[in-house]
């Protein structure tokens, strides 16, 4: 990726941090929420985090590093974007908890080896043009032992590749949603890895948002949307959730999915 390619990535994202409200983030809903599976799926996965060292990957406005310091962890929250680190730290002080704020490249981490018993980042990798050097860094970061949290969209599922190409001005031109062979590559380089797929018939509540409730894609991001309303979402959510537990049971139908989430032990 370019030095101009990389700006583009941090002025987008500086300019998305300076109109975050800090006060309107309930933390808990992007792990509690029924319509955060992946978090739900990892957290499933994670044990015990009290007085472990975790590294929030691309932290953005700091949920995940503010959640998990209020579960006992000790965290750094490190984004390329200065703007995404100061916000995760006031959302930090505004919680009473608190992190260590970084700026960081997932390609080229500053830190020395078997530094973190977790790293966890949140729809992180497809932002980055090798995602495999970052998964390199994360296992090159963490102890023997431990484990890598992340998810992340995949690139197979013709409605989310629509929903794409319409919400333009709340995504940057470079993303590159994963293909689920990447599942092989992590196997290869950890020892356990923990995975599963997320979001099939529940994408109706995508197509709801746009088709019935004339939400503008460009106007509000539809990812915060279903955090946001989980309440009002739930009913339907839960119903449709029964249905994508028999559809991933079908052969090709898991690659479908919109998110993939892995828990990896190094």
């Amino acid at each position: 990726m370019s030095e101009e390619t990389l700006d583009k990535e941090r002025r987008f994202h500086d300019t998305w941090a300076a109109a975050i409200d800090v006060d309107g983030i309930r933390v808990a809903d992007y792990f509690e929420a029924c319509t955060a599976p992946e978090n739900r799926f990892i957290l499933q996965q994670m044990g015990d985090i009290r007085g472990k060292l975790l590294l929030d990957l691309g932290c953005g406005a700091g949920e995940n590093s503010v959640y998990f310091a209020q579960k006992g962890a000790r965290c750094v929250a490190a984004d390329y974007s200065p703007g995404m680190v100061e916000v995760a730290l006031k959302l930090a002080q505004g919680n009473g908890v608190e992190i260590e704020g970084r700026t960081a490249n997932a390609m080229a981490l500053d830190f020395e080896e078997n530094t973190f018993d977790f790293v966890y980042a949140s729809n992180l990798l497809h932002h980055i043009p090798d995602p495999k050097m970052a998964l390199r860094e994360m296992h090159r970061v963490l102890k023997p032992g431990g484990k890598a949290c992340f998810w992340d969209p995949l690139k197979h599922n013709p409605i989310i590749n629509v929903y794409r190409r319409m919400a333009t001005e709340v995504r940057t031109d470079d993303e590159q949603p994963l293909d689920i062979a990447i599942v092989n590559d992590i196997k290869a380089l950890f020892s356990q890895t923990a995975w599963d797929t997320f979001w099939l018939g529940t994408l109706w509540i995508f197509l709801r948002f746009y088709l019935i409730e004339k939400v503008n894609p460009n106007q509000e991001r539809y990812w915060k949307k279903i955090i946001l309303e989980h309440q009002r979402l739930q009913p339907n959510y839960q119903r449709l959730e029964k249905i994508d537990r028999v559809l991933k049971q079908i052969p090709l139908m898991k690659p479908l999915a919109w998110n993939m989430a892995v828990v990896a032990t190094k």
